[in-house]
């Protein structure tokens, strides 16, 4: 499961409508990262490093959990554990320039849950560099948000026709496990 710059401080032009739209996607991603945690798949935050090249994820968290920022709300609901996998990315795409690559191979993902924002920006980037490395993509509607909805809604249908995403919501998602040893992602079948 990828959570993608859901650790942000919100403060640059449009933070504010962005936040209006992320907080109820960011609590859907709390529900979702937790079925998952307890399904045993792996949770990845895939985290923009805002330019700064000598950034660290965990300096960034706590910037947006103890300073009066616009992304404060999110950052607690979606604070990282200490199981948890972090990417910092330098540009759009998590897999640009990233270590992102390596680590799905090293965990074995074949199925990719996407999450995050902004849905027309980051998470779509991601989404097409994950098409083009064949992963199966599901990025629940209800899991991902941008400054303006007609935006948002315009990128879910791209990554359904173009990229092959199953777009349905994060109450349909369903992690199977299959044997001892690994979890299998699917759209659960109303």
């Amino acid at each position: 499961m990828l959570l993608i710059d859901v650790i942000n401080d919100l403060e640059f032009e449009g933070g504010e409508e962005l936040l209006r739209h992320a907080l109820p996607a960011a609590k859907n991603i709390a529900h979702l990262r937790e079925r998952a945690r307890q399904a045993g798949v792996p949770v990845i935050y895939v985290n923009d490093n805002f330019g700064r090249w000598r950034s660290d994820f965990r300096r960034t968290v706590k910037h947006c959990l103890e300073e009066k920022v616009r992304g404060r709300p999110i950052a607690e609901l979606l604070e990282p554990g200490d199981d948890d996998y972090f990417v910092l990315k330098p540009k759009h795409s998590g897999f640009f320039s990233t270590t992102l690559e390596l680590l799905l191979e090293y965990l074995g993902a074949q199925t990719l849950v996407m999450t995050g924002f902004a849905g027309n920006n980051c998470v779509l980037f991601t989404a097409n560099d994950a098409y083009m490395r064949d992963y199966n993509l599901i990025i629940p509607a209800d899991c991902i948000a941008s400054i303006k909805q007609e935006e948002n809604d315009y990128s879910l249908r791209q990554m359904q026709e173009v990229l092959k995403a199953d777009t349905r919501t994060s109450a349909e998602v369903d992690f199977v496990q299959s044997g001892n040893e690994s979890t299998q992602v699917r759209a659960a079948r109303s």
